[in-house]
């Protein structure tokens, strides 16, 4: 039975001492006064027919009628949900599922909703195939076009060929909530296939093949859609796609992709919003080998707030940019080996505005290039360092962007670019520390730097060029900033 009244999260502090509340911090961006979650009751409790380790014969056995039709029949402000049953653990087994408005999908915990492994469930109904013709998910094939841009809004559409496990379509205050797992099997071998999910992804790389895999949850048109303390597991491609919405909740989840870390997972982005306003992500815990956050184009007012990546591209915007994105935070985040720490990418064939973006707070450890703001993003996990010349008309252009606060207790790359002189990129910095940095690992060009007290570490006067132009506070702004405790002490802890 869940645990409806348990408190596991907890108002934080910041290295100043004062108590900030979530509501206080999430009206910097996220206009809305966001506060925990609530479990609502049970409108309906299924127990499990599973029993222990999931067999090949349990495919033909999939839960997903009885699931639907409890999520059809729940009243709105109810929840499905799913029982452990009598046994230490439960499981469930389950093809695409469509969330209804106000509905909640509760998981409780030591249950597990595992995702079938077979293709068929999750084809897209074509209604131009014949009888007879094969199906696309589990496939892939020859990309029709070279590096082509889809808006965030149409992306899963374009993919075709499979549905989300879970879909949130046209479906408002939806929550997907519970100490249990989702997990999508993206390591298991697809029925019918002699390959995972995650192998033909790999195989697909090297050529920028087209391949078809489900994405864990989908939603579009999902005002007040909440994620709350779930555990989202092994999606055999992005874990959270959220398009269209205005309201969207991220509160307490942990996100783990791959769980073996002896396999290998691609394109297991964690939680990715696009063309959406009033986003909240906090207190979450995110490991998945790709971007534990990727803010597509056409986003604004977002907070980012008390979270934990650890393996993947970290904190991202892009790399579409033509529609835009602002008004974000970044506060008290901590990165852990990620591949870069705060990133922007895009280039002149997907590019546009990116203003208003605040960073504060952010700890990072073992990350090769903790700052990448950057237009010459060319589909790699990290930005070459000089301008690709890629041509096209759709440019990336930064705006009013604060670093403050930022502390990298290894060293590593900072890049900071504009495109041209009429697209300079403009950044503060204050109180900006990569530890052991040396000049040799500064690229700036076309840049508008303001450098404020107690000022940055970061070598820019030996390593800007005429392209660069350095406004200081006082002069002495990007002097080093000396030595100081280590803001960052005790906040690298394992995945949790």
């Amino acid at each position: 039975m869940f645990q409806r009244d348990r408190a596991v999260l907890r108002p934080w502090t910041v290295a100043c001492g004062l108590m900030l509340t979530m509501g206080a911090i999430a009206r910097a961006q996220d206009t809305r006064q966001v506060d925990e979650p609530k479990i609502p009751s049970a409108c309906v409790k299924l127990e499990p027919h599973l029993k222990g380790a999931l067999r090949e014969q349990d495919e033909e056995k999939l839960d997903t009628e009885r699931i639907q039709k409890a999520i059809d029949g729940c009243k709105p402000g109810m929840a499905v949900e799913l029982l452990r049953g009598t046994a230490a653990s439960g499981y469930f087994l389950t093809g695409p599922l469509e969330m209804r408005e106000g509905v909640t999908l509760l998981i409780d915990k030591d249950v597990t909703l595992y995702g079938s492994r077979d293709p068929k469930v999750y084809e897209t109904p074509n209604p131009d195939a014949k009888p007879g013709d094969p199906i696309k998910c589990g496939t892939s094939m020859p990309r029709p076009a070279a590096f082509p841009v889809q808006l965030a809004a149409t992306a899963a559409a374009r993919r075709g060929g499979c549905r989300p496990l879970i879909t949130i379509n046209d479906a408002k205050n939806v929550g997907i909530m519970g100490d249990g797992t989702i997990d999508g099997r993206g390591y298991a071998k697809i029925l019918g296939k002699d390959y995972s999910w995650w192998q033909m992804a790999r195989k697909a790389q090297p050529t920028d093949d087209l391949y078809f895999n489900p994405r864990l949850i989908q939603a579009n048109h999902a005002d007040g859609l909440v994620l709350y303390r779930v555990h989202l597991n092994n999606s055999p491609n992005f874990h959270v796609g959220v398009n269209n919405t205005n309201g969207f909740t991220a509160w307490g989840v942990h996100l783990q992709t791959p769980t073996d870390k002896s396999l290998d997972a691609r394109n297991t982005d964690g939680i990715d919003p696009g063309t959406s306003q009033n986003i909240t992500v906090a207190y979450s815990w995110i490991d998945n080998g790709d971007d534990n956050i990727a803010i597509k184009q056409g986003v604004s007012h977002m907070s980012v707030i008390h979270d934990h990546f650890y393996s993947g591209h970290g904190m991202s915007i892009g790399s579409e940019t033509m529609l835009g994105q602002s008004y974000l935070v970044v506060h008290d985040l901590v990165e852990d080996h990620t591949s870069s720490g705060i990133r922007i990418k895009s280039n002149v064939k997907r590019g546009g505005p990116a203003h208003d973006l605040i960073y504060k707070g952010v700890c990072m450890k073992d990350v090769p290039i903790p700052i990448a703001i950057s237009p010459y993003y060319t589909n790699q996990t990290v930005e070459p360092f000089e301008d690709p010349k890629y041509t096209g008309d759709k440019i990336p252009d930064y705006k009013g962007i604060t670093l403050q606060d930022i502390y990298s207790e290894t060293p590593g790359d900072v890049l900071i670019a504009g495109l041209n002189d009429e697209h300079r990129t403009q950044v503060m910095l204050q109180n900006v520390t990569i530890k052991g940095i040396k000049p040799s690992q500064v690229h700036l060009f076309y840049d508008d730097l303001t450098v404020r007290s107690p000022g940055t570490n970061i070598p820019l006067r030996e390593s800007a060029n005429q392209t660069v132009k350095l406004a200081e506070d006082g002069g002495k702004a990007t002097e080093p900033v000396g030595d100081q405790p280590d803001p960052c002490a005790g906040k690298f802890v394992p995945m949790q």
